[in-house]
């Protein structure tokens, strides 16, 4: 358990930093920077595994179908969650992205009641209502569905889910999910290649590097997810992820300066008290049962 917590801790502490690292890249398009991580993650990982010397055994995976399956799914996700967190930071909605994770502990309650059959408490309850109220209190203000957040909040929170009852280790589920992605990444990389709009190679080396760095960047706090996903709760999963869009957040107001109104002050107040009274009423249940 407390290994699960360190790697939970260190893992969103990277992840709430990531603003600063993909801000670099901000000339490259979304989707060509996600083709480099998926790419150059591959590359970490193989690296890794043959340190290790577990390459024959993880490869061989991917003649299981129902490996493949299950990490197909995961890896869907994960590619979603990357494009739309990559191009809202890029495109100044780094303060959105961080609504969707800011969600997402909430998000995986829910799921776990709904496939782990978990039983909301009242207070868990009254933190969900809480939150569906300031979501719908930001879409009210800003006109439509805060689908940044919510896209982030269901991918990842869905992801987790996998991840939980996923059959494989950190190192080698994450492998297959890259391994899967490679392909098609791969393809569009060329594609934009032949038709002389990448940035990877003419860029500049600075560019060039942090799109080969981004592998290592990514697959790190990702592994280090993975293994505690498998061994803590999810509910505590989700106590732990304030961390992120914390950082996140502070980021994009006071780094970057991006725009927050008294609409949006007024949501995120909610879905910060909901996460208050989800907070308490949890440490009151520990404690009480101790």
């Amino acid at each position: 358990m407390k290994k699960g917590v360190i790697l939970a801790i260190g893992a969103y502490l990277l992840w709430g930093l990531f603003p600063l690292y993909w801000k670099q890249l901000q000339a490259v398009p979304a989707r060509e920077i996600v083709a480099h991580r998926i790419l150059w993650s591959l590359v970490f990982l193989c690296l890794v595994i043959a340190l290790w010397k577990r390459a024959s055994t993880t490869f061989k995976l991917l003649r299981n179908l129902r490996i493949i399956s299950i990490y197909g799914c995961s890896a869907a996700l994960l590619f979603i969650n990357w494009l739309t967190y990559i191009w809202a930071v890029n495109s100044g909605y780094i303060v959105d992205a961080s609504l969707g994770y800011f969600i997402n502990p909430l998000v995986s309650v829910f799921l776990g009641m709904i496939f782990f059959r978990e039983r909301l408490r009242t207070g868990q309850w009254v933190a969900i209502g809480l939150a569906a109220t300031g979501v719908g209190y930001l879409t009210f203000g800003y006109g439509s569905l805060p689908w940044i957040g919510l896209v982030l909040a269901f991918s990842f929170g869905i992801y987790g889910l996998i991840k939980k009852g996923a059959p494989l280790e950190a190192l080698e589920g994450q492998s297959i999910e890259m391994s899967l992605l490679f392909p098609p990444a791969l393809i569009f990389l060329i594609y934009l290649e032949s038709i002389h709009v990448a940035a990877f190679g003419h860029a500049g080396l600075g560019t060039n590097l942090l799109l080969i760095l981004g592998g290592a960047v990514t697959a790190t706090p990702l592994l280090m997810f993975s293994a505690a996903a498998r061994r803590i709760p999810l509910s505590m999963i989700g106590i732990l992820q304030y961390l992120a869009p914390t950082l996140q957040f502070s980021i994009g107001v006071w780094v970057y300066e991006e725009a927050f109104p008294r609409y949006r002050l007024t949501g995120y107040t909610l879905i910060w008290t909901a996460l208050v009274v989800y907070t308490l009423e949890g440490l009151y249940q520990r404690k009480r049962y101790s």
